[in-house]
């Protein structure tokens, strides 16, 4: 086999591997056949909730499972095409082979990111919170970046985006924003985001042009529903209310319309400001107070299991997960994959998906250690 043809073969194996270490291949195997068996039963239908609930989850397990298999035999089909050519000395055949191959690695890869998203709230649409860190202008204009960096994202992939809550910087960038994203999968994509993100660059605000550092953090927690029950003391509750802005500090409205909710004993705080009215604003930012719980709540019982759990870092140096230095080099690199680009205007147009992808990896395999940052 050529080396162009062995290092797909290589991203392939790679892609199935991790998905079958995703799925716990040999358990998924058997609570499919179990699935497989109920739907099977007249009986599940005497409760159609039940019934609707199990269905869907054997559909979705035998859509990842079937697609492991279907790449597995494609390659095998693709690798026996390309020996029969070499041994024919057919080129055609060999170079379609190759072709075959490439095209089946992109698959794998594609469909390894859509398997890695099983988790419990993944294909919820989910909330992007984003507040500057010290740093006054500099932190504030980084954080607006940043809040068009995951606009531009959820744009790109068709995700419709609402800012549910924006309060301006003093002469440029945002304190703080919240960004609702709306569509399949938005959580378990958007969800390796939360953590502190590092710019460096000659600052537009600094008449000496000197180099600057700048922190800002992203929190990124799932939409939940109905179905998801948390209780909520009231008297555990600091309800404010305020002035809607906008961006350039120009009012929104003219009534202290916007509702700030603080839960005293975590300390988590939320915010809306999207609606023209005080109760709407309200109820929406009870219903993210109860994600941010749930999410709070999701990551305790995540770390309980990989043994460790942190909470949410001080805005500065020692705690980024990601650096974007614009000067005196281009580079983004994500400090907990290694992952790097050198094109950090596509990296804030939006272009974040390989980092994501390798977010993803990262929660199944462990595998990554302490990266060094970039200076």
């Amino acid at each position: 086999m050529r080396a162009e043809g062995q290092a797909h073969i290589d991203r392939i194996n790679a892609a199935l591997e991790l998905v079958r270490q995703s799925l716990d291949w040999e358990r998924s195997l058997r609570r499919l056949d179990e699935l497989n068996a109920r739907v099977q039963d007249p009986a599940l239908w005497d409760n159609p909730k039940q019934a609707q609930a199990i269905s869907r989850e054997q559909k979705q397990l035998e859509s990842a499972v079937n697609t492991v298999r279907d790449i597995s035999s494609q390659m095998s089909d693709a690798v026996e095409f390309i020996e029969m050519g070499e041994a024919e000395g057919e080129e055609e055949i060999v170079l379609d082979g190759l072709k075959s191959l490439e095209q089946l690695a992109a698959r794998a890869d594609a469909d390894k990111v859509q398997a890695l998203l099983s988790g419990e709230a993944d294909a919820n649409d989910t909330y992007v919170e984003i507040h500057a860190g010290a740093g006054g202008t500099e932190s504030q204009d980084w954080a607006e970046m940043l809040l068009r960096m995951y606009a531009r994202w959820a744009e790109k992939r068709g995700f419709k985006v609402e800012t549910v809550e924006y309060q301006a910087g003093e002469q440029a960038g945002i304190k703080s924003a919240t960004l609702l994203i709306k569509g399949e999968n938005a959580y378990g994509y958007a969800k390796t985001e939360s953590g502190v993100h590092r710019l460096v660059r000659i600052s537009p605000y600094d008449s000496s042009a000197r180099r600057h550092t700048s922190f800002s953090s992203v929190w990124v927690y799932p939409v939940i529903d109905d179905d998801i029950d948390i209780q909520i003391n009231e008297g555990d509750l600091k309800i404010d209310t305020y002035r809607a802005s906008g961006a350039g500090g120009q009012h929104v409205n003219t009534t202290d319309s916007a509702v700030r909710i603080t839960h005293m004993p975590t300390g988590i705080v939320v915010a809306s400001q999207n609606d023209r009215s005080q109760h709407k604003n309200r109820a929406t930012a009870m219903n993210m107070l109860k994600a941010r719980l749930f999410e709070r709540e999701m990551a305790e019982r995540e770390a309980v299991a990989s043994g460790e759990y942190q909470e949410k870092s001080e805005i500065g140096w020692g705690h980024q997960i990601r650096s974007y230095v614009l000067q005196p080099y281009q580079m983004v690199k994500d400090l907990r994959t290694g992952v790097v680009s050198t094109s950090p205007d596509n990296v804030l147009d939006g272009d974040i998906d390989a980092f994501i992808s390798a977010a993803l990896a990262l929660r199944v395999t462990g595998e990554a250690g302490q990266v060094e940052d970039i200076e």
